[in-house]
């Protein structure tokens, strides 16, 4: 049971630290102070900091996932109005969070390590591929409704949500200030309700 406690203080210290500071500035020792656990503790449950991180993204993944399919969107009948209210959830999730709070493990750690570790990288693409696989189901059933005979595909639009998302917290850490991530939340939502509208039209 201590040694499952200490995995999981270590995974939630990555969370935190890897957000907070990046993963290259992040030392083992720094993972091992936060989460109050030895370094032989460390090295018993990962083999380094990188096989830390690839299950880091994974335990970001569960938990966010756990979160989402909690959501308030998912009572609204309509499928477009889930995807809006989920667009207006992702911008509720940023108020009275810091910057590192707020923003995503992921995109963090793949703006660092996309070059130096293919492991971390495809770890980090899984948790954001994964998630916007969730959010093109809610989109194609929105298009089929509303939009049949766009062009675009749900796929598509549900990674370019997840890009938006992205940028949005890079902007924010840039200007140290959450407000123009939540401006750009607030324009993915207008051009979603746009591209729907004009659907209807053609």
């Amino acid at each position: 049971m201590k040694q499952a406690n200490a995995k999981s203080k270590l995974l939630n210290a990555a969370l935190k630290l890897i957000r907070t500071s990046g993963y290259e500035a992040t030392a083992v020792d720094d993972l091992c102070t936060e989460a109050g656990v030895t370094k032989g503790a460390f090295f018993h449950h990962f083999k380094s900091k990188q096989d830390l991180a690839v299950a880091a993204a994974a335990h970001w993944s569960k938990i966010t996932g756990a979160l989402f399919a909690s959501a308030p969107y998912h009572d609204y009948e309509d499928p477009l109005d889930q995807l809006v209210a989920y667009i207006d959830f992702r911008a509720q999730l940023l108020e009275g969070r810091s910057i590192p709070e707020a923003t995503c493990l992921l995109g963090t750690m793949v703006q660092e390590t996309f070059e130096t570790s293919p492991a971390i990288r495809d770890a980090c693409l899984a948790g954001i591929a994964g998630h916007a696989d969730t959010i093109a189901g809610i989109i194609r059933a929105a298009k089929e409704r509303h939009a049949p005979r766009a062009t675009w595909s749900a796929e598509s639009l549900a990674l370019h949500t997840q890009a938006v998302l992205q940028g949005a917290f890079i902007l924010a850490k840039a200007r140290n200030d959450m407000e123009i991530a939540r401006e750009s939340i607030l324009h993915l939502r207008r051009y979603v309700e746009l591209l729907f509208h004009h659907a209807k039209e053609d």
